[in-house]
């Protein structure tokens, strides 16, 4: 069977053919063409139109169509579970779905800017799925020996939350140190389960969510991470000469559509009319 995407593949585009060829066709033929192309291309190939919209193969709500291909064809394997929360966290920007996100974006972007041929990109996609399949079926409950100096920090920063809970009317000394630790961190694609965190600090998950958001202008981690984003991106945007597919790398938006749909969701305006506008100034 034939199945078809428009180029350019990060996350749902490689893990879904990845998916079909363990899971579904091991015979699995896929075609990547320019977005315009692809139901075009679809009907003339005989091929199954994947992850754009309105199609059969696409997202539906929150779930992206690694998802959907999970429930369509009934996997039910466990690992394979593990991996469609990390893919969906990758996939819509949304890392503290699981924390292992971040780093399938990182790996996954870094992929894509270094490999221009789709094909080649697939092949190597392959390699890393496996990888992960692996990870998530023998070695899921497995940790480091030792926590590395960024998770001894978050420790750190978490330690003194419990120590400065109790105290009322007063911010604690906790929210600039995490305000400074997550700015150092957005171009490094910083990934934060507070759940995670939570349950090895021995708190109530949703007290520390309803905690965040009180001192983080009233949005949960996702959107406050997602907003630091758009800010460092206008300000690229005014003070560089970088391309806006530059920006979008730099700023950690998973492709160039991604990043003007968040952007102008924050702005009110796409990246490139933004610019067009300060050029006027």
């Amino acid at each position: 069977m034939k199945w078809i995407t428009r180029e350019r593949p990060k996350i749902d585009r490689i893990a879904c053919p990845w998916l079909i060829r363990k899971f579904v066709d091991q015979e699995a033929e896929f075609i990547y063409v320019p977005f315009e192309q692809v139901l075009e291309k679809a009907a003339k190939y005989n091929a199954v139109p994947f992850d754009i919209p309105d199609v059969e193969f696409t997202h539906y709500e929150d779930q992206c169509t690694f998802d959907y291909i999970i429930k369509k064809y009934q996997i039910e394997d466990p690992a394979v579970l593990i991996i469609a929360g990390i893919v969906r966290g990758a996939d819509t920007d949304l890392h503290d779905i699981a924390s292992e996100s971040a780093g399938l974006w990182a790996i996954s972007a870094g992929l894509s800017y270094n490999i221009t041929d789709d094909h080649k990109l697939l092949e190597m996609g392959m390699v890393l799925y496996d990888a992960l399949y692996s990870w998530a079926s023998h070695l899921y409950k497995q940790k480091h020996l030792t926590n590395s100096p960024f998770e001894n920090l978050l420790h750190e920063v978490y330690n003194k939350f419990l120590k400065d809970k109790k105290t009322a009317g007063k911010t604690p000394s906790w929210v600039k140190d995490l305000k400074d630790l997550i700015q150092d961190q957005i171009d490094a694609q910083f990934a934060f389960d507070l759940k995670k965190i939570s349950n090895e600090l021995d708190l109530n998950p949703s007290y520390l969510s309803r905690e965040f958001s009180k001192y983080f202008e009233e949005l949960n981690f996702g959107d406050y991470v997602r907003k630091q984003r758009i800010e460092k991106a206008v300000n690229l945007i005014e003070n560089t000469s970088y391309t806006l597919t530059e920006i979008a790398y730099m700023t950690g938006f998973s492709d160039q559509s991604h990043f003007t749909r968040i952007f102008k969701a924050h702005t009110g305006k796409n990246p490139s009319a933004y610019r067009k506008k300060i050029q006027k100034k």
